[in-house]
């Protein structure tokens, strides 16, 4: 009986090792796909770009190309505006928290 789907190769697998490394700063996703994703208009994830609070890579046609941590990024802001905040607004709570968890860092390195 066939199954759909199975088992990933193990991280010893010879195959997985020939794998690249993937990281969150890779880009994969599509504009589509990102909406779909998120459950949001193609628009308004083009209109992040337009607005320079998420930008992501450009394919050699210049086609946008969204990665893991763009994506999150966008989720952020989803939340904060589902919140009441404009996109703007968004943006900036979320650099403040960012330098405030720069500044913590700091301050247990000491």
């Amino acid at each position: 009986m066939s199954q759909l789907g199975g088992a990933a190769p193990s991280r010893q697998s010879r195959v997985h090792a020939n794998a690249p490394e993937m990281d969150s700063a890779t880009p994969l996703y599509t504009v589509s796909q990102v909406a779909r994703l998120l459950n949001v208009q193609a628009a308004f994830v083009r209109r992040l770009d337009t607005e320079g609070v998420v930008v992501p890579a450009r394919t050699a046609g210049g086609q946008r190309r969204y990665s893991s941590d763009d994506v999150d990024h966008i989720t952020a802001l989803l939340a904060l505006i589902s919140d009441g905040s404009t996109v703007a607004g968004a943006q900036r709570i979320i650099e403040l928290e960012n330098e405030i968890a720069d500044l913590r860092g700091e301050l247990d390195a000491r």
